[in-house]
């Protein structure tokens, strides 16, 4: 299996400057290399790729000995690669007839990550294995502490260092993780993802829906209020526009790592309890769309009312929630736990009943209460939806065997 793992640094004062000037030089290295291909492509018309710009490391670094040349040249080629991809990908959805969305020049908000391909090439984890404090060694930076959490299983491919605002974090992708299967349970379990309850189970239990992001709204506003106070555009922000951008970014970052948490727990609990985890197949990024304008006919330039705002609410719940960084969550932990994770289509199982198969509209009373208005079964609605989940699970199970 292949598996990330996610730990946080604590570096030194001088090794955060270096972190901070590694990733800066990063950030111009793929500044000027798309400024290249601008200016290879406007006055030439010539396509530039990394196979043209990747020779140029040598001289680069061979010019710049104390900027460019302190890195490693592996973690260059790899910013470089990030760039053809960009490309590659602007390429694709202008065939696509997509909008295309031109790879743009990065600020220093906007790049937060230096990838090392090989570990051991201008990096290498668990540097110092005679010290029983873990560490990983950046070309350039040197070794830092990590506060690794947790064991680090199979082979250590890519080392990533990340800014998250005020944190750096080290990200380690490995393959050949050995699985770890939990004894079996016996036990099948339909899954309704929901706004008021977190998930429902077709055994009937509710888990609570955190609402992080509700929780701190008033805090967050304020600090949002207090940086709408300094001008969006400048070339340099003074100090305390500094400080009121970290206190927002501070608060964001807190709201994530809540979720994943939560996330995470939620999760590993229906693995531990479950042998087939069925649920339904969301696409979270269409239900959370903006409703489309609506012309009024009767005035030009003005428009109906679509519902906009009712549904901005509805998005901002959802989002809250993160059904999709929880369904990753589950499918990775199943994953490693053995255990089956099946999504099934999720039309209508919130208005069909679950006792004599009836599908209408008006059995959903309300956003809690169901009422089959064929057969007059009562149920709680996302009890209701877990067991139709269920149902079409057992369908699924059925069709493979």
């Amino acid at each position: 299996m292949h598996r990330t793992y996610k730990f946080l640094l604590r570096p030194t004062a001088r090794q955060v400057a270096s972190l901070a000037a590694m990733l800066e030089d990063h950030r111009q290295l793929y500044n000027a290399a798309l400024e290249e291909r601008r200016t290879a492509w406007r006055t030439r018309r010539i396509a530039t790729s990394y196979y043209t710009q990747q020779p140029q490391l040598t001289e680069i670094r061979r010019a710049d000995p104390d900027g460019q040349g302190r890195w490693s040249c592996s973690s260059q080629q790899s910013t470089l690669r990030r760039l053809e991809k960009a490309f590659r990908a602007f390429y694709r959805r202008v065939k696509a007839g997509q909008k295309p969305g031109y790879p743009r020049f990065k600020g220093v908000s906007r790049f937060d990550t230096v990838e090392f391909p090989k570990d051991g090439d201008g990096c290498r984890w668990d540097s110092t294995r005679h010290d029983p404090v873990a560490r990983v060694y950046f070309k350039g930076v040197g070794h830092i502490r990590v506060h690794q959490h947790r064991p680090v299983k199979g082979r250590v491919k890519t080392i990533s260092v990340t800014r998250e605002g005020s944190r750096w974090y080290v990200f380690l992708a490995c393959d050949e993780v050995p699985a770890a299967p939990l004894p079996a349970t016996g036990a099948i379990v339909g899954v309704d993802m929901g706004v008021a309850h977190f998930l429902t189970t077709s055994d009937g239990e509710h888990i609570a829906n955190p609402r992080f992001l509700e929780a701190a709204a008033e805090e967050l506003a304020e600090a949002q209020r207090h940086l709408a106070t300094f001008p969006k555009r400048t070339k340099r922000r003074t100090k305390a526009h500094r400080a009121a951008a970290r206190k927002v970014a501070k608060i964001h970052a807190r709201i994530q790592r809540q979720r994943l948490d939560y996330a995470h727990k939620t999760a590993l609990a229906l693995v531990r309890d479950y042998d087939v985890i069925a649920h339904e197949r969301l696409n979270t990024a269409g239900m959370t769309k903006t409703p489309a304008p609506k012309p009024d006919p009767e005035t030009p330039g003005a428009f109906l009312p679509n519902g906009a705002a009712a549904k901005s609410g509805l998005n901002r719940s959802i989002l809250d929630a993160g059904w999709g960084v929880f369904l990753a969550i589950l499918a990775n932990k199943a994953e490693s736990a053995g255990r089956t994770v099946i999504a099934v289509d999720p039309r209508n199982t919130s208005r069909t009943c679950p006792e004599c198969g009836h599908v209408a509209k008006e059995n959903r009373v309300t956003q809690s209460k169901f009422e089959c208005t064929a057969c007059r079964f009562t149920a709680n609605a996302d009890h209701v939806g877990a067991l139709n989940v269920l149902n079409r699970a057992g369908l699924v199970l059925c069709d493979a065997t």
